[in-house]
């Protein structure tokens, strides 16, 4: 499988995972505890990676599976991160408003990238980093609302414990996912047992989460395991299965492709959603939007088209190897 292909489908799971929920809503209210989602697609992440560990066990009985406590107790890590960032989100929101937060969102672009030159020793050549930049611009471009608008305003008056949360945010984002890739390329372990073991500790802290918000509320709705499918209709499955079958994409992208692969795809991704919402939900398109897509239309071509593509090298520049003659010396020695 190509990972153009996974990383197209990604983008398209991605874009419909917001429209989705935005669906389950009842008259702009969650029936269900929306805490639930990401256990239950954890929980089937876990099953279906579990399955296909089993499968490729019985097919292949030279499927590679470290099971050493040392390499195991690594996988921990990133649940460890996702759930401090996942903190760090609700701190910022108490400081800056939801479209402040978006935009400062696209940092995570940037930070992730620079994570992936520090920590994976991977380079980059100018013209990506420049491709970079633009998707970052690009994807801010379309989101910043008219000057006439007073989130224009409220984007500049935040406080400073604002901003730097929402530094924080990216940052940890960015190593979530940079550490996750980590993990997946260390060694040649099966994809299917590398899932098994992210999500098996991915299930453990979402479970803990839930423990912990029942003890917050004082038991209030009983306990989480008796609520765990209240409320759930057709569409809330459907967001279930989409937010799991977005991470087992993700999964296979940090061991075939990489994060900056990932990171394209998220942002083209939150594009089509806006495009999407266009239709939906009578949203009136706006200019920032039609220039935040042709930005990052260039910053697609230019990260991921050759060289050769993208500049124009004169024709006597080009034709000057096939130019070159083998000439063939003759040593003659007097007598």
């Amino acid at each position: 499988m190509h990972w153009y292909f996974v990383a197209a489908l990604l983008t398209i799971l991605t874009s419909s995972q917001g429209i989705l929920t935005t669906l389950s809503q009842s008259n702009g209210k969650y029936l269900y505890d929306y805490a639930t989602v990401p256990f239950l697609a954890e929980v089937f992440k876990l099953l279906l990676s579990s399955l296909f560990l089993w499968r490729e066990c019985r097919v292949s009985p030279i499927t590679r599976v470290t099971t050493e406590w040392k390499s195991v107790r690594l996988y921990v890590i990133p649940s460890i991160i996702y759930l401090i960032h996942n903190n760090v989100q609700f701190a910022t929101l108490t400081y800056v408003d939801t479209s402040t937060y978006q935009i400062m969102g696209n940092l995570k672009i940037v930070t992730t990238a620079i994570l992936f030159r520090l920590f994976l020793r991977r380079r980059l050549s100018n013209l990506q980093w420049m491709a970079i930049v633009l998707l970052t611009v690009g994807t801010t471009t379309s989101q910043v609302k008219g000057c006439g608008e007073a989130s224009c305003d409220s984007m500049f008056a935040a406080p400073i414990q604002g901003y730097m949360l929402g530094v924080l945010s990216a940052c940890l984002s960015a190593l979530a996912g940079v550490y996750t890739e980590f993990l997946m390329k260390k060694n040649n372990d099966s994809l299917y047992w590398q899932n098994v073991q992210l999500y098996t500790f991915g299930s453990i802290f979402n479970m803990a989460r839930l423990v912990l918000d029942d003890y917050r509320s004082g038991y209030e709705n009983g306990f989480w395991w008796q609520r765990l499918f209240n409320g759930y209709s057709i569409t809330t499955w459907m967001v279930v299965l989409n937010l799991g079958s977005t991470g087992l994409l993700v999964s296979w992208l940090m061991k075939y492709a990489d994060n900056i692969v990932k990171v394209y795809s998220t942002s083209l991704a939150m594009l089509l959603t806006m495009v999407l919402s266009v239709n939906l939900f009578n949203l009136k398109p706006t200019l920032q939007l039609f220039l935040g897509i042709i930005i990052c239309m260039m910053s697609l071509h230019m990260y991921f088209a050759p060289p050769n593509m993208l500049v124009d090298l004169p024709a006597q520049a080009r034709a000057a190897p096939e130019s070159l003659k083998e000439v063939t010396i003759e040593r003659r020695t007097g007598s």
